[in-house]
Order: structure tokens, then sequence, then C-alpha cells
């Protein structure tokens, strides 16, 4: 979820109101002392508040929760798959994994049995898509249909009612009977034929043609039924021709209630799909959708909902929807989304909870949710889910039951909020040893270690912080805590060093704001402005302090303590920053040249390249987009374009885009784009000299170096995969020269080829001398040493960034060739305890199948097939280990 549930140690009302503008009455340049004196504004500065409790389903073992899903949808009914993958989405929300979440509510959507669950998960991925609008207009422009997840046309997909011969029915000689009737209401009769009157329900029928009085009569009075003339007219006409022509909506209702009343199921089912067709708004959804649920009338019910769904998040900030939609019954819930009143309420309450997760609103939806779960482990995503926003709302008796309950079903992770509790009642020691006993009764994961550090002291607590990082090395708090501390006794070259270990390969916000903390302490203001610059990349409104000011505001106030520069100073310190691999200080170099009357759209696209270097690519789309927006010249805006939806996988249409440009004007950025993508999307050989032609015609277009130097780079690697090593060489030794530091690993690359090692080796050291982040060139160098130094490099990348996986991989596979088959695994599993990799789980199968563990070999397989459903060796693999199932 996209709202940050902050822990109850730093909540806005405990906390005294902040001046900035008092830290930074100092003389411009002038260092901070550390001394006693300063330790009290120290720790005003520093406070790491407790970690969140998440609101997600976090199972122990999620390796064996995701097989045994893969397992089930093997064999299940095609009933039950959207069902499998809304869990499946559930775990994988739980591990962070955004493109995986995203492909299962794909497969849930592919894969709906019903209308009513094709309407929530195309509506759940229509909002999971909700910044990509342009996205779908640039495909429009390629000629490219986009609307994947547009309305359904309900009606037509629910199945029309079939006129039954009714059965039983006491009826007279129907010869007797007046052949026409005439219904009195008030002063008018309406002459109907009385076969097809009695032919739209079995009422009808019994009373036209049964013993009552009304089978002889010529008049009949309706007047008590609430049905006016008008209407009573064109239940006539229907009768006779099956059709509901022009129809107002009044009249329509005033029918269905009718209709209801008399059992006419095909003028009810006409009436309902008649009303559904007459939606064109969120307002006429409100007017019909009450009444749908009291008629009983589910075609227009599904289509009032859909109006709702495909406008969210907007639409839940209309309390007239959130009314409709949080009283339902279980009853009408049934008449308005079938059987998917869980997958219904799990986006509404997600949607709420993004919006503000305090809210009344969340509260009556994820109530809903807990009523609509069925299985275990949907009652396990619904109090889990309901108790954290209980635990926000302080409502801590009902927040402490229903994570009991979590917790009771095999929710272990509900653990944390029972401790919070039992902490915040003063049983810390209770706190503590519930979770020594979670520890010692599963598999010990780092989330428990972090949580068991809260309600602890001392060294105990530090050695619990370093146990949270050796198994999950993502957690960010142990870094932040022991920064803090480290900082509060006035170690700050040890504090910075320990939050840079994670700001290394995780780009968290609050890691980066408690280290612009860290330089406002020390009064190193050029540092500070550099990270608050970052933060306001990421997030234009991010607030600091635990909320309590505006990013932007404190940067304003040490613009007021900084050295200005000029715009060819911020040139030449984008240019040192961007050879040294420096992408944060690099981003907010640009952040800084921004404000100038420098080309925006170039320097957004920088930024972009930045970002995605950073695994940032929602901030790297926004920037893309605003490339765009600030593009000063069609050919210009067309590159842009072409790179969002090369970007967004729509590789064709980025080539087109690049095309369009080039026939407009020849540019670097647009030769550029067109190698790289021919050269993603071809897997012809022969396209090679193409793709050297565009990087050469680029070559000759003006541009800076930077972008020349990554010509360059591209060019050799092209070069190298022809085989052309002298010509590979030139280009890498030229975009040394312009500083294009990463160049130095083709180089490498080139000597490897030429069979000389040790140049190779010398060539990536000199990468990792020069880069800031070089964790990948430790990992590149390994390939060209021996065993014992590859060993130290790897342990190195290991070091520098836990979630690259190859160095896990390496050693686990010298441990298998030195028959250590235990170690081997072990090396695998304490990775893939934190990180969902196909890679891992696959190499993990192959050794539990080489020792002949045939059920973890199938269960690995299983869960990496979850991850990767098409990957071909994966499949093999478990063909194979399938066929040995006993």
């Amino acid at each position: 979820m996209r709202t940050f549930f902050p822990s109850e140690s730093c909540k806005e009302t405990h906390l005294k109101s902040i001046n900035p503008q008092s830290w930074l009455q100092v003389e411009r340049g002038k260092l901070a002392k550390f001394s006693s004196e300063s330790a009290s504004s120290i720790d005003s500065l520093i406070k790491v508040p407790e970690p969140p409790i998440l609101p997600f389903f976090k199972p122990v073992d999620y390796v064996q929760v995701l097989a045994k899903i893969h397992e089930e949808l093997e064999s299940c009914s095609p009933q039950e798959r959207s069902n499998l993958y809304l869990l499946q989405f559930q775990v994988f929300k739980g591990l962070g994994e955004v493109k995986l979440m995203r492909r299962s509510l794909r497969s849930a959507w592919s894969k709906a049995s019903t209308v009513y669950e094709k309407l929530v998960f195309g509506a759940w991925l229509k909002y999971e898509k909700q910044d990509e609008e342009l996205i779908s207009d640039l495909l429009s422009s390629c000629g490219k249909c986009a609307k994947e997840f547009g309305a359904i046309d309900i009606a037509s997909e629910m199945p029309a009612y079939e006129k039954l011969i009714p059965h039983g029915v006491i009826t007279t000689n129907e010869d007797s009977c007046p052949r026409t009737v005439y219904f009195r209401i008030a002063d008018e009769k309406i002459s109907c034929d009385r076969q097809k009157i009695a032919s739209l329900s079995a009422p009808f029928h019994t009373m036209l043609n049964g013993c009552f009085t009304e089978s002889f009569c010529e008049e009949i009075d309706l007047s008590e039924n609430n049905i006016s003339s008008l209407a009573m007219r064109v239940i006539n006409e229907f009768s006779s021709t099956g059709l509901l022509n022009e129809v107002s909506p009044d009249l329509l209702l005033e029918m269905l209630v009718f209709a209801n009343k008399f059992c006419c199921e095909s003028l009810k089912d006409a009436c309902d799909r008649k009303l559904a067709s007459l939606i064109s708004c969120r307002q006429d959804a409100l007017e019909l959708l009450e009444c749908a649920l009291e008629e009983n009338s589910p075609v227009l019910a599904a289509s009032c909902l859909q109006v709702f769904l495909r406008e969210l998040p907007d639409s839940l900030k209309d309390s007239q929807v959130v009314e409709l939609l949080s009283n339902t019954t279980r009853q009408q819930r049934s008449i308005m989304i079938g059987p998917a009143s869980f997958s219904l309420y799990c986006l509404l309450s997600e949607v709420s909870m993004n919006l503000d997760p305090r809210s009344d609103e969340s509260v009556r939806f994820l109530r809903i949710l807990v009523d609509s779960a069925e299985t275990s482990q949907q009652k396990m995503v619904a109090y889990h889910r309901l108790g954290c926003v209980k635990f926000l709302r302080k409502e801590l008796d009902e927040a402490e039951q229903l994570f009991e309950a979590a917790f009771n079903l095999g929710h272990t992770y509900s653990v944390i909020g029972l401790a919070r509790l039992g902490q915040i009642r003063g049983h810390k020691r209770w706190a503590y040893e519930k979770l020594c006993s979670v520890i010692s009764s599963s598999i010990p994961l780092g989330w428990m270690y972090q949580e068991s550090s809260l309600y602890c002291e001392g060294e105990k607590r530090w050695d619990d912080l370093e146990k949270a990082t050796e198994l999950d090395p993502t957690l960010t708090y142990p870094y932040m805590y022991r920064a803090a501390s480290l900082m509060r006794k006035q170690n700050a070259q040890a504090a910075l060093s320990e939050i840079n270990r994670i700001l290394g390969f995780k780009l968290a916000l609050e890691c980066l704001e408690l280290r612009f903390c860290f330089y406002l302490a020390l009064e190193d203001y050029q540092l500070a402005i550099c990270d608050i610059q970052a933060i306001l990349t990421l997030c234009p409104d991010y607030r600091v302090f635990e909320g309590r000011v505006a990013a932007l505001q404190l940067r304003t106030l040490l613009r007021e303590h900084v050295e200005n520069w000029t715009e060819a100073d911020c040139w030449l310190q984008l240019y040192d920053r961007w050879s040294s691999v420096d992408d944060i200080g690099s981003l907010s170099v640009i952040y800084q040249m921004l404000e100038s009357d420098a080309a925006k759209g170039v320097l957004y696209f920088r930024q972009s390249l930045l970002l995605l270097r950073l695994n940032c690519p929602d901030a790297a789309m926004r920037s893309l987009q605003l490339a765009r927006q600030h593009s000063s010249s069609e050919h210009e805006r067309l590159v842009y374009e072409g790179w969002i939806l090369y970007d967004t996988g729509h590789c064709e249409e980025g080539l087109q885009k690049a095309e369009e440009s080039i026939s407009i004007k020849r540019s670097f950025e647009a030769f550029f784009l067109k190698a790289y993508a021919l050269a993603d999307s071809s897997l012809d050989a022969s396209c090679s000299s193409t793709v050297i032609s565009l990087l050469e015609d680029a070559l000759r277009c003006p541009s800076d170096r930077l972008r020349k130097g990554q010509a360059l780079n591209n060019l050799g690697s092209v070069y190298v995969d022809c085989g052309k090593l002298d010509a590979a060489a030139d280009c890498y030794i030229n975009a040394l020269k312009i500083r294009h530091t990463r160049a130095h690993q083709g180089l490498a690359r080139v000597h490897f080829l030429r069979n000389d090692k040790v140049a190779a080796y010398d060539e990536m050291t000199k990468l990792i001398e020069k880069a800031k982040n070089n964790a990948s060139a430790y990992e590149k160098r390994s390939e060209y040493c021996d065993r014992d130094r590859t060993k130290a490099d790897l342990e190195m990348v290991t070091r520098l960034d836990p979630l690259r996986v190859y160095p896990y991989r390496y050693r686990a596979a010298v441990l298998m060739d030195n028959h250590k088959d235990k170690e081997a695994i072990e090396e695998l599993s304490r990775a893939i305890a934190f990180k969902a990799d196909l890679h891992l789980l696959h190499l993990r199968a192959a050794f539990h199948e080489h020792i002949g563990d045939v059920m973890g070999a199938l269960r690995d397989c299983r869960a990496a097939l979850s991850v990767d459903p098409k990957h071909q060796e994966m499949l093999e693999l478990h063909s194979r280990v399938n066929s040995q199932e006993p």
C-alpha cells in the first residue's frame, strides 16, 4: 500500500512544533563542533521511529505458500482460480514485489470464471495503472488499441432469462375466458390480450386463467398496485413483442417493481438490462443502485458498481458511494457482485486505506472483508488488516482481538501487533518473551529479531538488530537505529558509514532523511541540501521530522547557507558526479539545475536515467513524462514518448516514435533510442550492423559528453558481440577519455576475450576505485581472478548490495562441488528468505533433486514457477521432478 503506517512513537500530537530556521542561524560555511552541549540538539534532530506494522499477508515460509498455491492451480476448478491468484497477489505484496503483484492480478483477471471477477480485477488493474493514461494515448497514436481493461458489457456477459412453461398451474378452459381483459388504473382502462399477459408469470396465468373471479372478468382493477396507466401500456406492448423500446428510466423503475411483485421474470430481466444500458455517470449509478439491490436486479447492480470501480480512487471520496457500498447485507452483496465479495472488498479496503488508513470508511470496508472471508488465508488477511487499522485508531481492545484471531489462524506476523499492544500496556517483558517464543518455534526471520529488539536494551538490543540484518538486510530500521546510536555517541563517521550501508543498495526515503539530519547536525549544509534535493526528486511532497515540516521548506532555508552555483558550475558538478557513479549526488545537481533557465526536457530525461539506475521505476516514469511535457520541439517530444513506450514494454511502438523523430530532425537521442530499441526487439544477429550504423549516426550528432560516452560504451558492446575486439577497445578507450567510467567494464571484457585476465582484473580495479557505487564492479571483477580472490570479491558484493543474487549462487555452487550439500542449500536459503528470486529457487530445486529430496525440489519448482510461469528450464525441471513424486 502506498500509505505509510506510522508507529505509535511518532504521532504528531505528542510532539512539539519545530522551527527549522533555528537550526540554520549560523554563518555560511561554519562547521559544527561536537560537544556535550550539542547532545540535546542532536537528540531533537535524530529520532528513529519504531518500524511500522505492515498491513500485509506475510507468511513465515512464503515459498511453501506459493508452492501450495501453484499446486492447487494445477488441479482446481475454474471457479477457484481467481481467488488463488488473489492469494498469490497478497503473498507478493507482503514481499514488496510490485511486478509480480501486478502479474498475479492480471492472471486473476484473465482466468476469471464470472463477470463479477472480471469486473473486480479489471478495475483493480486499472487502479494500479492509474498513472498510465498517457501510455494509452501514446499507444493510440501508434495505431494500437490500449483499452485492455475497458468497461465490460455486463448485460451480454450475464445469461438472459429463459422463459419456462409453467407446470402445475390450475387453469380453467382458456376458451371460456374473455380474450381481452381491461385493467383499470384510476380513471383509465388499458385493453390487453389476456393470454399474453397471462404468459408473463405464473401468478398472472393463475389469476387470468384459473379459478379466481378475475379469470372470468373482462375488467380488473389494478389501481392499488402502484402502476401507472402509461407503464401498463408498455407492459402490454412487451407482452406482445418481448421488447422494450424507448422507455424513460422512471417508467422502467416502476415496471421493475411491478414485475418483481407479480413474478414477471422476463419483464424484470428486460427492465434490469434496459436500466443498466442507460447508466452514463456516477450520479446515475448512485440513483439506481439502491433500487437494484431492493429489487434483486443483478445486471443493474453490477453495472452501477462498475461505474464506481472504474472511477477509483475518486469515487471513494464521494460519501454517497461509500455509504452505499459499506452498508450492504450479504444478500445485497450477492446481487451486486455474486461470489466475488471478498475480492471486491479487498480492493475497496485497499483503496480506502491508501486514502486514509484511520478513516471510518476503511473500518467499514474491512468489516465487510472480514464477513466475506471464507478460507483461513482470507481470514488471516482480513483480521490482520483490520487489526492494523484499529491499532492506528488506538482502538486497542479490538485491535488485540483481531491480531489474536489472525495469529491463532497461523499468521505469525500478527504477533507484532500483540507485542506492541503489550508494550503500550506496560508489559514489555511479556512482549519480549512472546517474540522469543515465536523465534524458537518457527523459521527465524529478520522481522522477528527486529521486533524483539524493541523490548530489550543495551547489547542485547544491538545483538538482535545485528541478527535482523543478517537474516534480512533489506530492513531499514536496524541500520537507522545503529546509525542514530552512533551519532548520539558523537561518532559521526561511523554513523554515516552505517546509514550509507543501506543507501548503497536501497534508496529508502527514511534513510535519506536520517542522513540529511546527520549532515544538519554537523552543519555540513552542502551535503544536507544534496540529500534533501534527492528526497524531493523522489517525492516532491515529502515531509521531514515525523511529517511536521515540508522538505521543500527546509531546502529553501538551507539555500541561504550554501554557495550558489552558476549553470556552468552545475554542469561541471553533474559531470564529476556522473563520472564517479554518484547517482544520488547527480540527482541533487539536476534538481538544482531545473530551477535555472536550462532546457528542462533534457534535464528531466537525465533525471529519469538516474532513477532507473537507482531502481526507482515509478519516479523515473514521472520524470520521463515531465521531460515530454517540457520538450522544446516536436522531434524532442517524440524521443521522450519513445522512451516512455519502451520502458513500459512497448518496444515496437518506441521504435516507431524514434523513426518519426528522425524523419523530422536527425538527433543524437533519436538515433540512440532507435539503436537501443532495435537491439532489444530483434533476435536476428544481422541487425547488429544496423545498430552499429545507428550509434555511429548518433555520435555524429551534437550532444554532451555524458551521453556520447554512453553511446560509445554501447557501441563497444555491440562490437564485442560481433567479435570485433579492436573496434570495441577503441570505443571503450574513447569513452574513458571523456570520463565515461563504466567503460572500464567493457574494456575489461575485451582484455578477457583476448585471454589477458590480469589486464581485465586491473581494468575492473580502476572502476572500483573511481565509482562511488561499485558493487556491480566487484561482481564483474570476480570473473577475472582466482577462486580465493573471487570469493573475497563476492563477499564484498554481498556486503555492499545483498540483493545481488549471483554471489549466493556462486558460493552455493562451490559448496556443492565440495560435497557440502547442506551448507550449499543453506547459502541459497538465506537469500531466498528475503528475496523471491527465480534463479535462487531454480538452483535450490536442482540441489534438492541432486540429493534425492523430491518434495523439496518440487516445492521450489512450484514456487519458482509462481515467480515466472513460462521459464523453460524451470518447466523442464518441474516436469522431471513431478514424475518422481511418490
